[in-house]
């Protein structure tokens, strides 16, 4: 039996038992090490915030419309952060024993499809915890990097730090996004990186990896304006990195761009952005936000920098900042059968995270 985290109304989380299903030819099955909870995108369906259950997604349109909602409770298999343990196996693309990066949901065992499932073999030099990040959070944030050099060098990108080398950047919000997009530019070369956020804790653990800091309240338009000079009547950051999915923080990281600066947006406003004010800077300095989602690398890119790609960029930065990413950037190691009070405890706002991490029992009583 398998064991997956269910929500079963809004504020309502369970765990519920369900049969594995026999492992195909080709296939293979892994128990779960390792499981990130996203405080984003998750909490949402524990809110009952997500668009997809107020409104059918139309794929082929790409519009949300009126109709029978696209995901109805209870809904299960939410999370894109696991590494499982291959356990048994049907195919010579992974070994027995191989520690794998996944995408499969909040459960404690699963099998793969070979027709359907993408995963990463770990290196043996990488923390296992931190490979929660291989298949998927770290590509989202590689892939903003990678607009950021789509847009200032379209197709002819060479390397991820090619939108950021020699530049200023300001990544808004300091949660697992930002601070991973954060270590991302830094890496990448860029002549200054500024973490933004409203949150003291959160800027703490900013520091903590050795970024410089700004707090929301200190008006750090003004402040970096004054600091960013390129020209008369230029200065401000030459590229935003919006982590945040608030209103507020899109409207203040159009604040701080330079004229025809580009804003790369990986934010999820669920609560959509009526305080974004695109009368004043947006219009006045002809700035650009660009959406960079997992789905959809830039123009041009997807040849060269497919997700595996990404993943691999993804595993070097993981090995450059293993011990600070470890020791900061994992606040909460959580046992699985005490995930459904964490999730609804984090929706209701009782208590806060960085980046949590379900674990089996035994482990997290011997960690």
């Amino acid at each position: 039996m398998n064991t997956v985290l269910s929500i079963e109304a809004p504020g309502e989380v369970a765990l519920v038992e369900e049969k594995l299903p026999d492992i195909p030819e080709g296939g293979f099955m892994v128990a779960t090490t390792h499981s990130g909870v996203s405080a984003g995108t998750e909490l949402t369906y524990v809110k009952g915030t997500n668009p997809y259950l107020t409104s059918t997604w139309d794929q082929a349109l790409g519009l949300f419309t009126e109709g029978t909602p696209s995901v109805e409770y209870p809904v299960r298999g939410i999370g894109y952060m696991q590494v499982g343990l291959v356990v048994e196996t049907r195919t010579r693309a992974v070994r027995e024993g191989a520690l794998v990066a996944m995408c499969y949901g909040h459960r404690t065992a699963y099998v793969a499809d070979p027709m359907e499932d993408r995963f990463v073999e770990l290196p043996d030099d990488l923390d296992p915890l931190l490979g929660i990040y291989v298949a998927h959070m770290g590509p989202i944030c590689a892939n903003g990097l990678l607009h950021a050099a789509h847009d200032l060098h379209g197709p002819a990108v060479q390397q991820l730090g090619d939108g950021v080398r020699g530049r200023r950047v300001v990544v808004m919000g300091a949660g697992v996004v930002g601070l991973l997009t954060a270590c991302f530019a830094r890496s990448g070369g860029a002549a200054e990186v500024v973490v933004v956020d409203e949150t003291p804790a959160r800027l703490a653990v900013a520091e903590e990896l050795g970024m410089n800091v700004m707090a929301t309240g200190d008006d750090p338009a003004v402040a970096l304006k004054r600091r960013w000079r390129h020209g008369p009547g230029d200065r401000g950051a030459d590229v935003v990195f919006q982590c945040r999915g608030q209103p507020r923080a899109l409207a203040l990281a159009l604040r701080l761009l330079r004229p025809q600066g580009a804003l790369i947006d990986l934010a999820f406003y669920t609560q959509g952005a009526q305080e974004v004010r695109l009368g004043e800077e947006f219009h006045h300095n002809g700035l650009t936000v660009r959406c960079a989602q997992i789905g959809r690398v830039p123009r041009g890119l997807a040849h060269a920098w497919d997700r595996e790609r990404l993943s691999h960029e993804t595993i070097a930065l993981l090995r450059q900042h293993s011990r600070a990413l470890r020791e900061h950037l994992i606040t909460d190691m959580v046992g699985f059968h005490e995930a459904p009070g964490f999730l609804a405890d984090l929706a209701a706002g009782h208590r806060q995270t960085i980046q949590a991490v379900l674990c089996d029992d035994i482990e997290e009583e011997s960690g």
